[in-house]
């Protein structure tokens, strides 16, 4: 892949970059909320305006605070990470309210650092901005500028300002097929944890408090050839616990990852010693969106003989649904099984991505209702001819004598017969039922 260069996105808290960010990407979008510190973990997306394209990166607020704070401190420590790497700065301030404290902090360690900063005055669109225009030359940075990310204002002038500063300009982005992984769950199971793991890397912040992770986070990686992106996703509760705002927009952004995705690990907390309605419902939905499913039984590392012998009981009433999807055990805190799971990803969108011939699928189906006649009221269930139209997911189309016999019970009886005669552990199968012409 090409390395583009790296525009980082930096500021107190609550300036606009998650709204800047959103007003220059396209495909990646940040939680925007009046409230302080929404953003966490960094986002990025690639932009390209006049025949130059780099990578943008939103970050948390820069914050120095008097007491102690897990949260704000990991924050703060990716932002000075990401500004160590960035080839390009956009230092984003409230022009509504002139120089802040945290501000002056972030404008040392810029000049510390001697990167190329460009200043974005937000919010030029109010009064108050004309009077604190001038404020910002003191932090010794050109250019300067002044935008309206809301209404965008000023937006294209930066972009034209940010592809002038690029250190070099790449024009083309070469379109790759990649797998989408989604990694979904309750809160605090170990999602993030997982996250790093796979990427050898601290990537997403991780604490005990519920709902550190805001937003869907993207990462790329290689596994023998298959190149694969996987999204880490705020925790999902139970509906009726979900009340504030920011959590439902957190778990809306995690069902659309789900829902983007190819493959879903879903993680549960394995000392928990069962699987909550919650978690059934997340695995359920899954499948019916034709995804594949790993249910991952992290914390393993937490388990002895009677957590297993207690867990394996409560989880038996569901062996109907667990005989069809991928399980593993792994523990994200000692690396258990961990490395093993890019390979199982891996063989689980080979057959997710599975093609069967007309004619074997046919025979299939027709051998299986010599084995088993099925009936509707006596009549019986007849299928002529069957076809494959699709793959990830597998989609098969079953051309019959009467479509509206085929219900749901039938279509489970095709269903199980696919899976006893293919590996297709982990993979969904669509059936249509068309009359037969």
């Amino acid at each position: 892949m090409t390395k583009l260069p790296r525009v980082v996105l930096v500021g107190r808290t609550n300036v606009g970059k998650s709204t800047l960010f959103n007003r220059l990407s396209s495909k990646v979008k940040s939680i925007t909320l009046d409230q302080v510190g929404v953003t966490r973990d960094f986002i990025q997306d690639t932009v390209c305006w006049q025949n130059a394209c780099f990578s943008l990166i939103d970050t948390g607020g820069f914050q120095v605070t008097k007491e102690r704070d897990l949260i704000y401190d990991r924050v703060s420590q990716s932002v000075v990470e990401l500004i160590e790497q960035a080839d390009l700065v956009l230092f984003v301030v409230d022009g509504s309210v002139g120089i802040m404290p945290q501000e002056s902090e972030l404008s040392k360690l810029l000049h510390k650092l001697g990167k190329q900063v460009i200043v974005a005055i937000n919010k030029s669109d109010t009064k108050e901005t004309e009077e604190h225009r001038y404020d910002f030359d003191r932090f010794g940075f050109r250019p300067i500028i002044t935008i309206s990310a809301e209404h965008g204002f000023g937006v294209g002038d930066l972009l034209d300002l940010i592809v002038k500063q690029l250190p070099t300009k790449i024009a083309t982005i070469e379109e790759e097929k990649r797998l989408k992984v989604a990694i979904i769950g309750k809160p605090n199971v170990g999602k993030s944890s997982l996250l790093n793991e796979l990427l050898q890397e601290e990537r997403a912040i991780v604490s005990p408090v519920a709902g550190t992770t805001r937003e869907p986070i993207t990462e790329k990686v290689t596994f023998y050839k298959e190149n694969i992106d996987i999204t880490d996703t705020p925790g999902v509760r139970r509906k009726r616990g979900v009340t504030d705002l920011l959590e439902v927009m957190m778990v809306k952004r995690a069902l659309h990852a789900l829902k983007a995705a190819d493959i879903i690990l879903l993680v549960v907390d394995a000392s928990a010693k069962e699987l909550s309605d919650q978690e059934l419902k997340l695995a359920f939905y899954a499948f019916e969106h034709h995804k594949g499913l790993i249910i991952l039984f992290n914390k393993y590392d937490l388990v002895d003989e009677s957590v297993q012998q207690e867990l394996d009981f409560n989880v038996s009433p569901y062996n109907y649904f667990l005989d069809k999807v991928q399980t593993m055990r792994i523990s994200c805190k000692t690396g258990k099984n961990v490395g093993k799971l890019l390979a199982i990803i891996k063989n689980v969108a080979d057959r997710y991505s599975s093609r069967f011939t007309n004619d074997e699928l046919t025979f299939v189906f027709k051998e299986a209702l010599r084995n088993r006649q099925l009936f509707h009221q006596g009549r019986p269930l007849i299928v002529y001819n069957v076809k494959q139209i699709k793959t990830a997911p597998i989609t098969i189309v079953l051309y019959t004598n009467e479509p509206k016999w085929f219900g749901a019970s039938q279509l489970g009886y095709f269903d199980n017969v696919l899976r006893k005669t293919y590996s297709l552990e982990g993979v969904p199968v669509k059936l249509i039922v068309r009359k037969a012409s």
